[in-house]
């Protein structure tokens, strides 16, 4: 292997959450599940999103949690009330331990304080849907949504091991580009939907793949990109045309950068092809 292909493996280990990181999130996650199984009747309680799916850059804020709660339980009332009373009761509930705990959107945010990577964890109230899946409190449209985060997680995996192990890696790099571009695609899950539909195995080196999917993405990033679970709505629904064209012109950027590096690489000017790669990954980004 060459220089920049083993600064691409040094990458991939930078983005791996640590053993000490690991530790310390499954800590704080798990006081806050316990902490709520104390108060509320629950049905099931797991970790759900990117963590979860193994795609999540660090540091790791928005930890996400899943509550499904008891359709039988003391809670069970919820279901029938505006999302906003459970998210309320979920975030008065979580203040009285979590001082600094607050609503964002369908989620209860406990945020820690410190430099360390374990920055934030979300707190999301569910339902058990029948025929699979959840429902989830939508307050700003004043409904609930259907969601499937178990099936997310199954497709990961069977793209990781189609593409060899490389998809996950790769998902944490496109996502640490979009990081170091001021995250102009919005939510980044957008980007695991859109590998999930652009990456085809055979993978390739991380290098040319991640030219090849900053290209397609620029072009079809305004494209419908609909819950790959079958459940919710688009996934890019939250840009709108504004942020879209934004969105568009730093991945092109990012892609110009990309495809320099790659040509550099390919002209044995590695230590410039290395220099370039660091623009889209920052510190994530080290000489090996």
């Amino acid at each position: 292997m060459g220089y920049i292909d083993d600064a691409f493996v040094k990458l991939k280990s930078n983005l791996e959450i640590t053993t000490t990181e690991q530790d310390l999130a499954k800590a704080r996650h798990a006081a806050i599940r316990d902490y709520v199984k104390l108060h509320w009747d629950l049905a099931d309680d797991f970790l759900t999103g990117s963590y979860r799916r193994d795609t999540k850059t660090k540091k790791l804020k928005d930890i996400d949690i899943f509550i499904v709660i008891d359709a039988n339980g003391s809670q069970a009332g919820y279901r029938d009330q505006a999302p906003i009373q459970v998210i309320n009761a979920l975030e008065t509930l979580l203040r009285q331990k979590w001082s600094a705990a607050h609503r964002d959107s369908m989620a209860i945010v406990i945020p820690y304080a410190g430099d360390d990577e374990v920055m934030s964890i979300d707190v999301v109230p569910a339902f058990d849907r029948e025929g699979g899946g959840y429902f989830i409190p939508n307050p700003s449209a004043g409904g609930w949504i259907a969601t499937n985060p178990k099936r997310h997680h199954e497709l990961s995996i069977a793209k990781n091991a189609d593409c060899g192990g490389k998809y996950v890696p790769f998902v944490k790099m496109i996502k640490g580009v979009n990081r170091e571009l001021g995250e102009p695609v919005s939510p980044s899950f957008l980007l695991e939907v859109m590998a999930q539909s652009l990456v085809k195995p055979p993978f390739g080196r991380y290098q040319d793949e991640i030219v090849l999917f900053l290209a397609t993405a620029a072009e079809r990033i305004g494209d419908e990109w609909p819950d790959p679970a079958g459940l919710g709505g688009d996934v890019n629904a939250v840009m709108n045309a504004t942020q879209k064209l934004v969105a568009v012109d730093a991945l092109n950027q990012a892609r110009v950068i990309a495809e320099r590096a790659v040509d550099l690489e390919d002209e044995g000017q590695e230590r410039a092809a290395y220099d370039e790669w660091k623009k889209l990954f920052g510190n994530r980004m080290t000489r090996p």
